[in-house]
Order: structure tokens, then sequence, then C-alpha cells
């Protein structure tokens, strides 16, 4: 099955019209999106978009042999007119097969927001998934291979599906609003339906993403790619996309959007376990509103674990799972062994906090789960005025770094942008 991508943008377009933002300022040339829309086999047209033909012949094809145009979503402005030779555009109800003269066959998915997803199963049996903008499947039939955990990709598709659980095979490919639904992915990815052999392309990118390489670097982290408009892809074959990293290590200062940004990069997988460690503290108001505010930006299917007993979690079996944070965990390891008190650090403690930190280190580097862990950086403004305060500086530095070590992936958050340092 052969698919060519007319446009990939928001239904208004990248950049958007009079938009004074930056993602809109950047999006020039290739860079810039028409309002995605898709050829499937030169037969089937999904979604009709302002300069659809042009676009078309642009990328080396005619909508001479369209047979159905078919509509995900309300469009709203003015009406998009028809190119002659068409059919009709509409959309179909719920649950409803069409068998096109082509051979292919479109099966209307329900959504969770206005607007109509579509399965389209080729001649030949591959199969693909397209969304609409905002959209998530409201309901989905158990397919094999429905562990929800996160991590590379296969070598095979549509061949290997004798291979999988018994159950509807995995899509061959996958057209979603990945940045705008994350959840819409980790649901599919809960039911079977995407799996490691999955080709994720995100379509309806808006400027709510800086295009370019912080598009392409989000993107990468959950699994998907975007491909420029006029791109024409084939439904089955094998593409390389970066593998997912088992360790990830997030790091940054107070307020840098670390949090957020580990967050981010498990929001499209199911069932995650997130694990804070700073527990509840009765009587502090302020640390309660921190709590809050993490947990209502968080997907409601992941779970929520408050604890410092780290090793048990990550030599276990589980899905993937977000330490937040590192410095916490080192304050509790510190009060264990009394390392404020210059008498007990110097009479034992500071052995006892290394047998701890080093049997941490040690679960990381063996752990089999998809792990995400999130860190301070301490040691780049005033020196603390305290020994214990100097201690647990350098003591966080020296976790930091042995943590770092034993990870694929390490990202420094400066201002809310993530800057890679390995991986």
């Amino acid at each position: 099955m052969e698919l060519t991508l007319l446009g990939t943008g928001a239904p208004d377009g990248l950049p958007r019209t009079r938009c004074p933002c930056a993602s809109c300022a950047t999006a020039r040339g290739p860079l810039a999106r028409a309002a995605t829309a898709l050829l499937v086999d030169g037969a089937v047209l999904l979604d009709l978009t302002p300069g659809a033909a042009l676009a078309a012949a642009r990328a080396g094809h005619s909508l001479a042999g369209v047979r159905q145009v078919l509509l995900t979503h309300p469009h709203e402005g003015p009406a998009v007119e028809l190119p002659a030779g068409l059919p009709t555009a509409g959309r179909v109800a719920d649950g409803r097969v069409l068998t096109l003269i082509s051979g292919h066959r479109v099966r209307a998915v329900p959504m969770d927001s206005p607007g109509t997803g579509y399965e389209v199963t080729a001649p030949d049996g591959e199969r693909l998934l397209y969304l609409p903008p905002g959209g998530a499947p409201a309901g989905l039939p158990a397919t094999g291979n429905g562990d929800g955990e996160a991590g590379g990709r296969g070598t095979g598709r549509g061949g290997d599906r004798s291979a999988r659980d018994a159950g509807p095979a995995p899509y061959d490919m996958l057209l979603a609003d990945v940045t705008g639904r994350p959840d819409a992915l980790a649901r599919l990815r809960a039911a079977g339906a995407v799996g490691p052999g999955t080709d994720v392309i995100a379509v309806h990118i808006g400027h709510e993403v800086a295009p370019g390489a912080e598009l392409d670097r989000r993107l990468a982290a959950v699994g998907a790619r975007a491909v420029p408009d006029g791109t024409t892809l084939t439904v089955g074959e094998y593409h390389d996309v970066p593998e997912l990293p088992r360790r990830t290590l997030v790091t940054g200062g107070a307020r840098s959007g670390k949090s957020v940004e580990a967050e981010r990069r498990l929001a499209a997988f199911p069932g995650v376990l997130y694990v804070a460690t700073g527990g509840a503290r009765e009587g502090d108001p302020e640390w309660r509103a921190r709590v809050t505010a993490h947990r209502d930006r968080r997907p409601g299917s992941w779970r929520t674990a408050e604890t410092c007993d780290l090793v048990p979690l990550l030599t276990g079996e589980g899905p993937p799972m977000l330490i937040d944070c590192l410095s916490l965990w080192l304050t509790d390891a510190m009060d264990r062994v009394g390392a404020w008190d210059d008498a007990a650090w110097t009479g034992g403690g500071e052995e006892a906090l290394r047998e701890r930190t080093d049997e941490l280190v040690g679960a990381v580097r063996a752990t089999r789960r998809t792990v995400v862990l999130v860190t301070n950086e301490v040691g780049s403004g005033v020196v603390p005025a305290t020994a214990s305060g100097r201690r647990f500086r350098d003591e966080l530095g020296r976790l930091n770094a042995a943590v770092a070590a034993e990870c694929e992936h390490l990202l420094l958050v400066v201002a809310g942008q993530a800057l890679i340092l390995r991986g």
C-alpha cells in the first residue's frame, strides 16, 4: 500500500496566518506544513484540504483515480472547493465498513472527540490507522502483543504476523496527532494495536512544538517520526527509527522543566509507574501544592508509588517507570545514615551511604525496565554555607555522575529546553 502525505500540518496549517509565535516564525520552506491530507494508492483521499490537487501534482500523483473521499473531522472556515472529477466528500458512521472497487476496505473508528478515525486495509493485507486532530480511539478490540512495554522496534511488519499472539495484528502504520494527543498512542499500545513494528507518523502538526530538530527529538522519544509534505511511504515497509533508550537521566536546575520533560518522554506509553521519592510531608501546604500540580498533569492511566525503596522496583519486571527524583532519594538516604551530623558521618555514615548509593547504581545498571530518572543540578550556584549543605551537594554530584554513567540517554534541561548530552 502506497501512501502520499499531501499535507502533515494542523487544520490551520503551519505557520498559521498572522501568528507571531516563534514556531510559526521559523516554519518556513521545508518546515512549513499544509493541513493534513492522505492519498492512499491513488484511490482513497482522507481529508479534503485546499490545494489538494496541486499538492498531489507536486508529489507526482493525480487525484483522477480517487474513488472515495472521506473526512475525519468538522472543517471550519469557508467550504473547500471539490476538484473536478472527485466524488463528494463525506464522513462514515462509526463502525461502518466500506469495500471499494479498488479492493481497499475502510472501517470508521469511533473517537473520544468530534471526528472519525479510519482503518484502511489494502487488497494484499497491509493495514493503517489514521486519526483526526485531537482525537483518540474511544474503544478498540483487543489485539495481539498488548503488553504496552516501551522498547525498540522489531524487524518485521505484516510478514511476521504468524508469530504474533492470537487476535488481530498491530497496525503496520499509524498516522495520528502524536504531539497533541500522546495518550492516543498509549491507548493503542495498551490494546496491542501499535507494536514495536508499527511505523508511527506524526500528522496534524501545529505550532505547539518548535519545528525541525526539537520536533524530531520529541517524536523520537516516543518512537514516532515526522516527514515533510509530499512524502510517499510504503505501508508495511521497514523504516529504521532510533531505538528507545532503556535508561534516561534528566537533570536540570530548580523549575527548569526537567520533570515536564521526563513526563513527556513516557506520555505515549500505557501503565507507567510514577515513583515519587518525596513523600507526603504532612503539614506542609507548599509541598502539597507541588505534589498536586505534578499529579494533575500526569495521564490518568499512570500509577503512583510514594517510596524511596527503589532497588526492588528497578530489579523487578513491569511497565515503564519514572523516578522523580534522585535528590530527594539522597536526602532520605542521608537521613537514614545520620549524614548531617559530622561525628556520625565520620563514624560510619559515609561508608553506609556509599553502600546505599552503590546498590542503587547497580540496580540501574541491571534493570530490564524502561526507566526515566529525574535529578537536580546543585553544583552550579552559590556554595552552601554549612558543612552538611556542602556534603549534600558533593554527594548528589557523585550520585548523578554514577547514574549518568549507566544511562544510554542523558538530558540537561535549561529554561525548559532539553539539551542532549548523550544518546
